[in-house]
This record gives C-alpha cells, structure tokens and sequence, in this order.
C-alpha cells in the first residue's frame, strides 16, 4: 500500500484532507505516553494481563504515529513545504 498525503479514493483533496494529521499524530503521541506510564504502573503492580492490554495499544499508536509522519511527509512533498496547523 502507497502511503501518500491521503489514501486513494477517499473523499478529501488536498485543500480539504481526510483526516487532520496534526491532531492525529498529537493525540497518538498522547496515547502512546499514557498508555506506557500506565502499563509500566501495571506490571509493577502484578496486574500482568491489563498492562500487557496498555502495552499493545502503546505497539498499536505508536504505529500510527509513523503512519502519520509518513503521510506529513509526503504532504509536504506534493504541497511544497506548506505549513499546517494543529485541525488541518
């Protein structure tokens, strides 16, 4: 799978994306923290099976934190290096 400024056949352009990457990738960096704090918390605890849970969805965000950089980039690339804000 290409990964591009946007997936293929989607319904946003360039002017409208699909998805505000910026809010994206702040709330999964967000999610990665809480998540690692709290699993580390967890396994500390003895409470194997629920930190184990906070690990993968740590796994899982911290995949779509490069899925999202990959996709930043290459809306920089198509876009000339336009800057964004946090909603777009």
């Amino acid at each position: 799978m290409p990964i591009g400024p946007q997936p293929k056949g989607r319904r946003g352009t360039v002017e409208e994306p699909y998805s505000p990457l910026n809010l994206r990738l702040v709330l999964a960096a967000i999610g990665l923290v809480v998540c690692t704090v709290l699993s580390i918390l967890l396994f500390r605890s003895g409470w194997t099976v629920p930190g184990w849970l906070l690990a993968a969805w740590a796994v899982a965000a911290l995949i779509d934190i490069v899925v999202v950089q990959l996709r930043r980039r290459a809306r920089k690339r198509v876009e000339g290096g336009r800057d964004h804000s946090l909603f777009e």
